[in-house]
């Protein structure tokens, strides 16, 4: 039984990593009233950067490029994202309509620069991603440490951190208050001198830089290099995770451990007795198969924010 979770439990983690990161962004988004259906481009463009800049940098920066290729896919991701902002907020533009051109645009323009640079439909692999490590001390504790802190990504931990940043900004900060109230009645929260589009253009930047940081991770500790399958669906499982999670940061990381779970089960699900006769197509589909079942069955019963989707006009009621 140890050794089942072992094997596991570190793999739902590293597959959950890059979802949880996805996720919380698009909580920054729909929270502030901004539905954010191109969670999935923007994680295709930190892919695409997080590569990139890896390939490029390896020999500068040394075993603190995929470090140094994550921060600027964040960068770029948020700066990409402006233009679901600039279409969604300034423009009352339908933000479902303006997500879908955000995962058309991001996947065209990957696809086409890696043609361009590399002279096929895919980089090089990355010299330096991201590896595994053994946590000092903690790896040592009988029964868990074997099970959590050996042989872990360092980013899935981290991914855990930043969802508690994000609750604690959330609910415990005025920003958070801010954010949340124009999410749920943007009149009142005019009325009150708060800047709507000034905070609704801060929660997409937040979510480009989040959406960028999930796909970088994506592919420097599971692809390791960049092509147009590179990011198939993880972002709406991202989105999927959101809507599971009620809109809240802990919620939200709670959905895509689950769903990190599910994905985990297609590698490890050969070496659980209870797995070994399910054929493997099955447990590939099992990650969008939950996801499609938990939607389904909690959809309904998840508020989400009131103003959600509704452009803010200032004057109208």
């Amino acid at each position: 039984m140890i050794d089942i979770l072992q094997s596991v439990i570190p793999t739902a983690l590293f597959y959950s990593a890059p979802l949880i990161f996805t996720a919380l962004g698009g909580v920054f988004s729909e929270r502030s009233g901004v539905v954010n259906i191109g969670l999935e481009g923007l994680m295709v463009m930190g892919a695409f950067v997080g590569i990139v800049f890896n390939l490029t940098f390896s020999d500068v920066f040394g075993a603190w490029t995929p470090w140094v290729s994550i921060i600027v896919a964040m960068v770029v991701s948020a700066i990409f994202s402006i233009i679901h902002a600039v279409a969604s907020v300034t423009f009352h533009a339908s933000q479902v309509v303006s997500g879908v051109a955000i995962n058309m645009l991001a996947l065209g323009v990957g696809v086409y620069l890696t043609k361009q640079w590399y002279g096929k439909g895919q980089t090089d692999m990355v010299d330096q991603p991201f590896y595994t490590t053994n946590f000092p001390f903690l790896s040592d504790i009988p029964v868990l440490g074997p099970i959590f802190f050996q042989g872990i990504y360092i980013t899935s931990y981290l991914a855990i951190f930043v969802a508690f940043i994000a609750w604690f900004v959330l609910y415990r900060t005025p920003f958070g208050l801010r954010l949340r109230a124009v999410g749920e009645h943007p009149m009142a929260a005019d009325t009150n001198g708060i800047n709507v589009s000034r905070m609704r253009y801060i929660a997409v930047i937040l979510s480009g830089a989040l959406g960028g940081l999930g796909g970088s991770v994506f592919a420097l500790t599971i692809a390791s290099n960049f092509s147009h399958s590179t990011i198939v669906g993880q972002g709406f499982m991202a989105l999927a995770a959101v809507i599971f999670g009620k809109w809240h940061p802990l919620g939200a990381m709670g959905a895509a451990l689950f769903f990190g779970f599910a994905q985990s089960l297609s590698v490890v699900g050969s070496s659980i007795p209870i797995l070994q006769g399910v054929p493997q197509i099955f447990l590939l589909i099992a990650p969008y198969v939950l996801t499609i079942l938990a939607l389904a069955g909690f959809i309904g019963r998840a508020d989400a924010p009131r103003a959600n989707g509704v452009p803010y006009i200032k004057g109208n009621r």
